[in-house]
């Protein structure tokens, strides 16, 4: 494929001069790459190669010297910072924004800026009249513009900016002069340095040649018009006319500058190519509805592609989103053979990056009990669950993370989790602030040790060790400050945040997958663009710097608008060569905000009208499925038969069923479909440790304070009947019954925890409840407790007909608390909740269609029926009771079922006796339906029941 590359190594070769004495200056490394491949293609004769060289090189080979790495650059950077304003910003905060600095200083010394008229306080007119007869009057208009829209904010921030203004200059001049005793420079200085001693700079014996440039930084300018000028140096522009001629493209902004100059000017062709009006070509828009489809579409694009068209070399994928890069290459068709990726992958984006961040973080949560080192369970949990330990012992980790949930576990021993092996006891281990940088060189080792030489996690370790060994010497040397751990946390993230992976590969072979920049000066004959979304290609009009706009613009520092020709000419001039060209863009919106297709698509569509030209634009569909959820229906087949016959036994038997609680009834009422799952086919509802106070863990807290509370009299009075005088007794054992139902839900091991948060809170509210039971307990003295929670499961069986006979289902339930006051045996529900004492009718507790069916009433009446089973000869009145903790304190408390028997007419329910043949009629029934072999399990109509439901997901309500 005659490319530009390939036409100017052709062009070189024709002159009939040794091409060693070339040598040849490109915007990259990859196009010197591809140069180099196409000399070697056109040589017809062994000979020695020109030098072939980056810009960049060419100005550090000039002063023999090399950028230092930026975390060196920046520290220093941040050392004159303190020194100059006296601030106690550590490094961490400083990196972000020692970061733009360090850019800026970078732009202005590549653009030759005068760093102090840069950074002089504007304000005063006179200096302007003065001192800056340099600046075109459009310049100095800017620059007032800008002091004037500063001088209209408030006061605050007019001192706040003056203040951080006024030591920019001297932090240049402290930077580069600390800089030059260090030995070191950043791209910048060296690009300066070469400039101001241009008449020094002398002809490496070579003929200099320039190729394929587009917008020179002010430096880069002067240089290569001195070359020109005094070495007689060439240039090769890549252009087209299409874009050159016309005003409107800003694509030829900077070569329509440069054709104007004296200098610049006679370098330029004298016709100039029109490959892009000319040559034919097809031109096909994609609209995909996500990002990540974009890769599908990819992949399927290259699938057309015939077998005898398969020369890989000609065929490009652009990236213009890095994160694209690995769904791109996982769906990549098995007729691409070989792949070349030309551009770096940040390590942020890579699972080591996740992992390694988590063993940082994980100290952050650590703490001492009884000398022994305890972490907090969510970053062990998120640890453990991570490919790194969980691969390496499965059953050991599974088990954790299992034990978490089952015990409620807030804090694992360091212990323990070592159990797992050498990697795990690398992980969990005390890190300080002295040993955490080798610990983690030691961990990556770990890391590393066991992988291949080639594999690409060995690539992403080696790029971390030797960042965090940077990091390391930086630490240990330099810095003087206290170092916490939050601080290596952050500096962590924000280093490691921007290290990318290069990969290694043949770049000459196979399939190319680059980013946008990379493409320079490359053709191609099939081109796919990714994300030819406006804010993605080109990239959003942000950019960040220290210096304001207008100064930025006043200066000749880039700006937007150059930033926008630079990306506009790599797009048009991938389209030179370009047989077929294929845009992707996506249509899903993102943070709120619509997708719009790149406005150089809007172009194409618009401007390119001539013959040869074919566009064609294509919307790509998810197919969705707008057909309504089937309805889940499960018939009872034997296994579901034989399964509900653990819940019965036949008459006169001896065994022992397992019993439906009532909670297991309401279910069966609220929905059969769930009691299936549940019940049945024992799904279990995955458990989370819960940290946060939530309702159903209040509510266990509630049953166990009032538990150990009226337990531990119990205990120590050797008797069950209170007095008035032991209710008052009972107050000095409120806190210790709190506390010890808060341990034992917590786990907590410690003689006197220390509680924060949500459990201080939960704490002081549950002893005002406990306080409000024992007053209405203390209006009832004397009585006699009869069971507590703890103290008795109560069972009962009832029968029913089932396959042609009787059989005796088993029921079962703890009762909160039986006492006996008098004559009368109350059954009390503790309900923390708003659970309603009143019902209309018996038969409405099985009335699965009433939107208001009180459970708590069916579950204290269910109650009733288990204590007479269990004490058949009682002469006692039975009274359910629900003792509504958030009602205790009203002055009309009442804790007894009321029936609603009438508008506004309520009777109390004073024994269970009187209701006993309508509820066990209406359980019977209820259980008949349970096991009628026609009864089906299905879900309820009623979607409010749904909401909360831990099974709605299956329903996929």
């Amino acid at each position: 494929m005659e490319g530009f590359l390939k036409r100017t190594a052709a062009e070189l070769l024709q002159r009939g001069v040794d091409i060693k004495n070339f040598e040849v200056v490109l915007p990259n490394r990859r196009a010197g790459l591809f140069f180099t491949k196409y000399l070697g293609q056109l040589v017809s004769r062994p000979t020695y190669m020109p030098k072939v060289i980056t810009i960049e090189d060419f100005f550090y080979d000039i002063v023999g010297k090399r950028p230092a790495d930026k975390l060196s650059l920046i520290y220093e950077l941040y050392k004159v910072y303190k020194s100059i304003s006296g601030s106690k910003e550590g490094f961490d905060r400083f990196y972000f924004w020692g970061e733009m600095i360090l850019k800026d200083f970078n732009d202005l010394d590549q653009f030759l800026v005068n760093p102090e008229k840069l950074f002089v306080n504007l304000k005063e007119q006179k200096i302007l009249e003065s001192d800056w007869s340099f600046l075109s009057s459009e310049q100095i208009d800017l620059i007032q513009a800008f002091w004037a829209s500063f001088e209209s904010r408030d006061r605050f921030h007019q001192e706040k900016f003056l203040k951080f203004w006024d030591v920019l200059f001297p932090m240049y001049q402290g930077f580069n002069s600390s800089l030059d005793t260090l030995g070191l420079a950043y791209g910048g200085s060296i690009y300066r340095e070469v400039v101001e001693n241009l008449d020094k700079v002398a002809s490496s014996g070579r003929k200099t040649i320039f190729v394929g440039f587009n917008a020179f930084t002010g430096a880069e300018e002067k240089l290569i018009k001195y070359f020109v000028q005094k070495f007689e140096a060439e240039i090769y522009w890549d252009i087209d006319q299409y874009y050159l001629d016309a005003k409107s493209q800003e694509a030829g902004m900077f070569f329509r500058d440069y054709r104007k100059d004296k200098i610049l000017g006679p370098t330029f062709p004298e016709i100039t190519p029109n490959k892009i009006v000319e040559n034919d070509r097809h031109i096909k828009t994609y609209a995909i509805p996500l990002k990540i489809n974009q890769a599908n579409m990819v992949g399927a694009i290259l699938e057309t592609i015939p077998r005898e068209e398969e020369n890989w070399e000609e065929t490009v994928v652009i990236l213009p989103d890095e994160q694209l890069l690995f769904p791109v290459l996982n769906l990549l068709p098995d007729n691409v053979n070989k792949v070349n990726v030309t551009m770096g992958y940040p390590v942020k984006h890579t699972p080591i990056f996740t992992f390694l961040e988590a063993v940082v973080d994980l100290q952050r949560y650590s703490k001492i009990v009884n000398e022994e080192l305890m972490f907090y369970y969510k970053p062990v949990k998120e640890l453990l669950a991570t490919v790194y330990l969980y691969d390496l012992a499965p059953e050991f980790s599974q088990h954790l993370i299992d034990e978490f949930s089952r015990n409620n576990t807030l804090y694992i021993s360091s212990k323990v989790l070592r159990e797992g092996g050498p990697l795990f006891a690398q992980v969990f281990q005390s890190m300080t602030t002295a040993t955490l940088m080798d610990n983690m060189l030691a961990l990556i080792k770990m890391l590393a040790d066991p992988l291949e030489e080639s594999s690409m996690e060995r690539t992403y370790l080696f790029q971390c060790f030797k960042q965090m060994n940077r990091l390391k010497v930086i630490v240990d040397k330099e810095i003087k400050e206290e170092v916490s751990i939050a601080f290596l946390l952050r500096i962590f993230k924000q280093v490691f945040g921007e290290i990318k992976l290069p990969f290694k590969g043949e770049p000459l072979q196979g399939l190319q997958l680059m980013g946008v920049l990379e493409s320079r000066n490359l053709d191609f004959k099939r081109v796919i663009i990714c994300n030819m979304n406006e804010g993605s290609f080109p990239p959003s009009n942000s950019m960040n710097s220290m210096i304001p706009f207008n100064l930025r613009k006043a200066f000749g520092m880039p700006i937007q608008e150059q930033n926008d020709a630079i990306y506009a000419y790599t797009f048009y001039r991938l389209l030179h060569e370009a047989k077929e060209v294929h845009l992707l863009y996506t249509t899903a919106g993102e943070q709120g905000k619509v997708n719009e297709k790149s406005r150089y698509i809007h172009q194409l569509q618009i401007e390119m009208d001539q013959d040869g030209v074919q566009k064609e634009d294509t919307i790509t569909h998810i197919p969705v499925n707008l057909s309504p959820t089937r309805a889940i229906v499960i018939e009872k087949d034997k296994s579901i038969i034989d399964h509900l016959k653990n819940y019965t036994k036949p008459l006169n038997s001896e065994w022992e069923p397992v019993s439906f609680s009532p909670s297991a009834l309401n279910v069966w009422l609220d929905c059969r479909l769930k009691f299936y799952l549940s019940y049945i086919a024992g799904i279990d509802v995955p458990e989370e440790v819960q940290e946060e106070v939530d309702p159903a863990i209040f509510g266990n807290l509630v049953h166990k304070s009032l538990e150990n509370l009226y337990m531990g009299y119990i205990e120590r009075k050797k008797r069950k009947v209170l007095q008035v005088s032991d209710i008052e007794e009972l107050k000095d054992f409120i806190y210790p019954a709190v506390m010890k139902a808060i341990k034992e839900q917590y786990f907590l091991e410690e003689e006197n925890p220390q509680l924060t948060g949500q459990l201080v809170i939960a704490r002081d509210v549950l002893q005002k409840y406990l306080q409000g039971v024992l007053t209405k307990d203390k209006l009832s003295a004397p009585f006699e407790i009869i069971s507590l929670e703890a103290g008795k499961k109560y069972r009962a069986f009832v029968p029913i007909e089932f396959h042609g006979e009787e059989v005796l289902v088993a029921l079962g339930g703890i009762i909160d608390r039986v006492d006996r006051i008098g004559d009368t045996v109350r059954l009390i529900d503790y309900k923390s909740g708003q659970d309603k004492k009143t019902f209309k009718s018996v038969e409405s507790l099985f009335d699965r269609e009433s939107s208001d069916r009180n459970k708590a009433a069916m579950q204290t009446f269910f109650y009733g029926l288990l204590y007479e089973a269990n004490f058949p000869d009682n002469q006692y009145f039975l009274k359910p009771a629900l003792f509504n903790l958030r009602d205790i304190f009203k002055d009309d408390f009442n804790p007894y079922l009321q029936e609603n028997y009438g508008y506004r007419k309520y009777r109390e329910v004073n024994n269970y006796a009187d209701y006993r043949n309508d509820f066990v009629s209406g359980l019977r029934s209820l259980l008949e339906e349970i096991f009628d072999p026609n009864q089906v399990f299905d879900q309820t109509t009623d979607l409010q029941k749904c909401g909360y439901c831990p099974y709605a997901a299956i329903c996929s309500r």
